[in-house]
């Protein structure tokens, strides 16, 4: 297995999460590593109910998007973490090795199809 090719897969895919994850949120001051949406902007007294409406709908799917964002950045990290450890490419159920071609459609797997689907 080209563990430097998983590495700079894994690399890439980090770098494309953060960047979707700066259109949409920042990193939360109190919580370093912890993304959080950006608060809409907006001025209560002088938009209407139909612009406020659409501002905070807006914030929610952006809230959502986050979420989803930061659980695969963060199953990113934990796959270069294992790279780092020697564990890349084994369950982390049973330790044997997860299917190439599990891993070459998602490099981030942590479990072997068979773990996968309980």
């Amino acid at each position: 297995m080209d563990l430097n090719y998983f590495r700079q897969k894994l690399e890439e895919e980090r770098a494309r999460l953060e960047n979707q994850l700066k259109s949409i949120g920042r990193i939360h001051p109190g919580t370093p590593g912890d993304w959080e949406p950006q608060k809409p902007e907006f001025n209560a007294q002088t938009s209407d109910e139909n612009e406020m409406a659409d501002v905070f709908e807006e914030f929610q799917t952006d809230a959502s998007i986050e979420v989803a964002l930061e659980t695969q950045l963060n199953e990113v990290k934990a796959a270069l973490k294992r790279l780092d450890e020697g564990t890349f490419g084994t369950c982390i159920e049973d330790g044997k090795p997860i299917e190439p071609e599990r891993l070459e459609a998602n490099p981030a797997a942590a479990r072997c199809v068979e773990h996968t689907a309980q």
